[in-house]
């Protein structure tokens, strides 16, 4: 049985996209659209030399591209606080008297539930106070 060469760099390209699933690594999934496309130029009746090296430019331009851009969205994406940690050291204003026990404040104009970190410490309405934490739905200010 004689298999064309665009089935092996099928194979090849399978093989690599499989641990690319399963270990989350990019480069894999670079070197299997590197085989993809010499699949193509050997369907195409190009010799292996040519498949080789389209494997190689495209592998290598891939990893040489997308890596950084990747790489700078990553970066882009860590320093931006969302949902209750962008909460986090607000200022917010006192709406119903605030204790240990509850009460009620303004965050990023909403209404929260909100207790006091300090047990002994009561806010009165109209004071702002910090958020220090969210507890499930309830802000925990000072």
């Amino acid at each position: 049985m004689d298999i064309d060469a665009w089935v092996w760099w099928l194979i090849v390209a399978a093989g690599l996209g499989i641990p690319l699933v399963l270990t989350a690594m990019p480069e894999l999934g670079m070197f299997a659209v590197g085989a993809l496309a010499a699949s193509v130029v050997a369907a195409l009746g190009g010799g292996i030399v040519a498949q080789v090296l389209v494997f190689v430019a495209v592998s290598v331009a891939l990893i040489a591209v997308v890596r950084p851009i990747a790489a700078r969205h990553r970066a882009g994406q860590t320093g931006h606080a969302s949902g209750i940690d962008a909460l986090k050291g607000r200022q917010a204003v006192v709406l119903e008297q605030v204790s240990a026990a509850g009460g009620r404040i303004k965050l990023a104009g909403e209404v929260w539930s909100a207790r006091s970190l300090d047990e002994e410490q009561v806010y009165e309405p109209g004071r702002q106070v910090d958020v220090v934490d969210i507890d499930g739905a309830t802000a925990v200010v000072m």
